[in-house]
């Protein structure tokens, strides 16, 4: 049984809860508070800290390869592909105004994706001429050969860079979000899972267990890949995404964030290891999961890859593995909207939370 004193503070009344405290749950509440400094804003937390992607992913401050543009346009249209890169593109902007970059290692060594043929290059000029308005670049994409050998990638055809992608660190982006959020005076329970959710017309009633409920005036989930239990209507399918980490390499080459087979397969220096993850095509049924595990088969695949094609005829060792959960759909546009008169949702952001999530906290900000 719970006491007065929690109920009237842990668990009183908010104007807004937030279910998440993934990236996505973080801007949204810091957009909130931006622009209703007065509104309450609670964020539940299932975890003791934020779990899902946001703390387990490769750390990419994400623009976008060549081929996945490609991809998008011929999967969704123009209109809806640029959108997405330009949401990405100002969310990074967002991100370095925000911090500095000593603060969260965000470094912009540019994006890199290898190639084994010259299909993609047929297209280079038409992509540019597209992204122009968005960066301000001439050319957002380009071949740059000479940078193979110097990275030491001897397997493959062509190289081609962007300067627009860079990479961080999750956690202390995800620290200095919180920090934020604490100076906004956002609250937060960490550790309560949401067990149920009742919509009435004047309040929304959340269910935490058998004797704690919080109300709120409205309701936002930012839960990703969790939030289908909650969302039976939206499509929302959990992909996972496995990683690998090796040991300190001396003199190692790499440096930058790397992309191969339209995005499935990324790797990046992390000081001098190397940060490899992916591989999920080669296996999707298996990985459309949310349980947090590693399977020997893409371990081993993502191993072969490391030690065949980043790094060969080297001996590396293997310090860390982990997956993380990312949300996917029929195409790549996130799921933002409002799903009935007390709740809106912000999911399904498609391993590019990290760009999406400042701008997409701005967007439901506007909706509520």
């Amino acid at each position: 049984m719970i006491s007065v004193w929690e109920l009237e503070t842990f668990y009183r009344k908010r104007d807004i809860i937030i279910i998440g405290a993934g990236f996505t749950g973080l801007w949204t509440a810091i957009s909130i508070k931006e622009k209703y400094p007065e509104k309450s804003v609670l964020i539940i937390e299932r975890n003791s800290v934020p779990l899902g992607a946001s703390t387990r992913n490769a750390g990419f401050a994400c623009f976008g390869s060549l081929t996945e543009v490609i991809a998008d346009s011929e999967k969704m249209g123009w209109e809806k592909t640029l959108d997405l890169v330009k949401m990405r593109f100002d969310g990074l902007k967002k991100i370095q105004a925000y911090f500095k970059n000593s603060e969260i290692d965000f470094e912009l060594n540019g994006g890199f994706e290898i190639l084994n043929h010259d299909e993609p290059l047929q297209r280079i000029d038409e992509v540019n001429k597209k992204l122009k308005s968005i960066t301000g670049i001439e050319d957002t994409y380009f071949l740059n050969q000479s940078r193979i050998k110097e990275f030491g990638l001897g397997k493959f055809e062509y190289l081609i860079e962007n300067p627009c992608e860079g990479s961080l660190h999750s956690g202390k982006l995800l620290q200095k979000l919180i920090e934020k959020c604490h100076e906004l005076k956002v609250e937060f329970l960490f550790g309560k899972e949401v067990k149920n959710i009742s919509e009435q017309t004047n309040e929304i009633e959340v269910q935490l267990s058998e004797d704690i409920s919080i109300i709120a005036d409205q309701l936002i989930h930012c839960t990703n890949a969790f939030a289908s239990q909650f969302l039976e209507d939206e499509e929302i399918i959990p992909a996972r995404g496995q990683i690998i980490l090796t040991e300190p390499i001396e003199n190692l080459r790499l440096k930058g964030t790397f992309h191969y087979d339209e995005g499935f397969y990324y790797f990046r220096n992390l000081g001098n290891r190397i940060l490899l993850g992916g591989g999920r095509n080669q296996d999707f049924k298996t990985e459309e999961t949310t349980a947090f595990e590693t399977t020997e088969f893409l371990q081993n695949h993502l191993e072969s890859f490391l030690k065949e094609v980043i790094i060969p005829n080297q001996d590396v060792e293997i310090s860390m593995r982990w997956s993380g959960i990312m949300a996917i759909g029929s195409e790549k546009t996130p799921i933002v909207k409002q799903a009935s008169e007390r709740q809106f949702c912000a999911v399904r952001l498609s391993g590019m939370g990290v760009a999406l999530a400042p701008k997409i906290g701005e967007i439901v900000a506007e909706m509520i």
